[in-house]
């Protein structure tokens, strides 16, 4: 999954070379700084995962590697955000390849914080990992979208948090107290793409991995667990 992300990032950066060597204009560079930021959460969360994998540190770690993977899982998804307003700014010419350069650099983005909160949710069998992960997974998909918001509309960064704690927590409590209609309806909409995605990649893995430990008759379902398997012929 490293290699992969790592070869979609060096593709996109590639895609956006070329296009800046063809146009002479350095246009979309801000992508790359996105990405950049994209990844810092994907390595929060896997630090975290290769460090709790002894369960003594579990209590220690996770509540300080959560806060600042959701201090910094934001960033992930904000480069999602970018799309609709980089479009405004498509050259006629090539309308095609700055289309494909969007999607190249949001859809890396989006990957890099699924598989970031599919780390820090985890798997233990004492349920202390998984107790923890659940919360993430239920509120991290919120959080992360109203830290889009906050860096749309209200031009908060991750880092303002150690730069300008009071004025971000006034704008935040305001926020909370008179959500506006744009407010509710953007955090809802991206919540509800964001836990769509990341919980169908989440089933369709599991379900690929029960599917192929059971390889009896075509055909033939069986139950484990809550999961219905289908297993695959030898």
């Amino acid at each position: 999954m490293f290699l992969l992300l790592a070869g979609a990032t060096i593709v996109s950066v590639a895609v956006w070379r070329v296009r800046s060597e063809y146009s002479g204009s350095e246009h979309y560079a801000f992508l790359i700084w996105n990405l950049f930021l994209a990844w810092i959460p994907f390595i929060i969360a896997y630090f975290t995962y290769a460090l709790t994998l002894n369960r003594r540190q579990l209590y220690f770690i996770i509540p300080v590697a959560a806060f600042f993977w959701l201090l910094f899982f934001p960033n992930a998804l904000y480069i999602l955000d970018r799309f609709p307003a980089s479009c405004l700014h498509i050259q006629k010419y090539a309308l095609w390849y700055d289309v494909m350069l969007l999607i190249w650099f949001s859809f890396t983005g989006l990957l890099l914080g699924m598989v970031s909160l599919f780390l820090m949710q985890g798997d233990d069998p004492s349920g202390v990992r998984q107790g923890a992960g659940m919360g993430l997974r239920c509120g991290g998909g919120r959080l992360g979208s109203a830290g889009v918001y906050a860096g749309r509309f209200l031009h908060w960064n991750s880092w303002d948090i150690f730069n300008n704690l009071p004025g971000m927590a006034q704008d935040t409590i305001q926020t909370a107290q008179d959500p506006s209609l744009q407010s509710i309806g953007f955090i809802s909409l991206f919540t509800a793409f964001f836990l769509f995605l990341y919980i169908t990649l989440y089933t369709f893995g599991h379900l690929c991995s029960k599917g192929g430990s059971t390889r009896k008759s075509p055909c033939n379902l069986c139950q484990s667990g809550n999961l219905l398997t289908l297993a695959l012929p030898d």
